[in-house]
C-alpha cells in the first residue's frame, strides 16, 4: 500500500464538506451544481473541493454533453480501510483480553 496514496486519502477525507460530498455521490453521479446546492457555499468553494478529492482519487469527472458529472471513485477508500482492519484487529483481540480478564475476576469474586 503506497503511504502517500493513504495520505492524501486520509488528508481528503478530514473535512466534513467532503465527507458529505463523497455520501452525495454514493447515491449516483451528480453536477457541481447539484453538490453544491445542501451546502452553504458557492459553486467555486464546492469545486475547491472535488479539486483536493480528484487529487486523492476519491472522484472523477466525466463528460456527458454540457454537463460534468462527478463520479465516486472507491478505490481509495477500500485501501484505507484495508489499512484501518489492522487496527480492528487489534482493538478486537484487546477487547477479547479485557473479557477473559473480567471473567477470571467474576471466577475469583464467586469463589
Amino acid at each position: 500500500m503506497n503511504t502517500s496514496t493513504l495520505d492524501t486519502t486520509f488528508a481528503a477525507l478530514a473535512d466534513p464538506t467532503r465527507r458529505a460530498i463523497l455520501t452525495r455521490l454514493t447515491r449516483g453521479d451528480a453536477s457541481v451544481g447539484e453538490l453544491s446546492a445542501p451546502f452553504a457555499m458557492s459553486q467555486p468553494a464546492v469545486s475547491k473541493h472535488l479539486r483536493v478529492l480528484e487529487r486523492a482519487g476519491l472522484v472523477s469527472r466525466g463528460r456527458d454533453a454540457q454537463r460534468r458529472p462527478c463520479r465516486l471513485e472507491a478505490r481509495p477508500l477500500r485501501e484505507a480501510l484495508d489499512w484501518l482492519a489492522d487496527f480492528r484487529q487489534y482493538w478486537e483481540e484487546s477487547y477479547q483480553r479485557l473479557d477473559e480478564l473480567l471473567a477470571r475476576l467474576e471466577e475469583q469474586e464467586d469463589s
